[in-house]
């Protein structure tokens, strides 16, 4: 299966980066094809421009951006790592939503009707954030965060989530919280990326 991992953060000795060698590692040892996509590595440039609005609505897009195109139409399989800043996309990943989910490419409106073209294509998330799971309950943060990632971007792009793994606490994480979460990242993979 064809795998495309999108992955920002800017530090290599993140939590993040150490979950994203875990997802490399785990589909290498079940011979997965994997592309990663380290936006910040590739120097990614996220602003959406006003040049880029203009060809959007004309069908055309920057040699950049059809580069991740042809990445995303590769791929079968997408995996999203990226850590929740202020109850958000970090600005680089969201700006590579802006840029490369573009109209005519992830979506298009038929007749008034919005349709995700991204259809074929199944997902995993995984975000690390601070608070923990209860803060994030008690103030409906957790499903803000659905309805605007889950539901706002991915699915609306037609893409099948598989599951959306939240990791929290993150900047506190202990061993024991790494090694769980480790074996979750890869009892996913094992039970349900790889298999369809």
């Amino acid at each position: 299966m064809r795998h495309l991992i999108i992955y920002a953060h800017p530090n290599e000795n993140s939590l993040n980066h150490n979950i994203l060698n875990t997802v490399v590692e785990t589909l290498q040892s079940h011979n997965q094809e994997i592309i990663v996509r380290d936006l910040y590595k590739i120097g990614f440039n996220p602003v959406l421009s006003l040049n880029d609005m203009q060809g959007q609505r004309m069908g055309k897009v920057s040699d950049d951006v059809k580069a991740e195109q042809e990445y995303i139409s590769w791929a079968e399989q997408i995996t999203f790592i990226y850590p929740i800043w202020w109850t958000g996309l970090p600005a680089m990943m969201k700006g590579y939503i802006d840029r490369v989910f573009s109209y005519g490419f992830a979506y298009r409106y038929d007749q008034g009707v919005q349709k995700g073209l991204l259809k074929d294509k199944k997902t995993v998330i995984i975000n690390t954030h601070g608070k923990s799971h209860e803060e994030y309950e008690k103030t409906g943060m957790d499903k803000a965060l659905t309805l605007t990632s889950d539901n706002g971007i991915f699915m609306y792009s037609g893409l099948e989530i598989i599951r959306h793994l939240f990791f929290d606490k993150a900047d506190k994480a202990s061993s024991e919280d790494l090694k769980i979460w480790k074996d979750q990242i890869k009892n996913l993979y094992a039970e349900h990326a790889l298999n369809y």
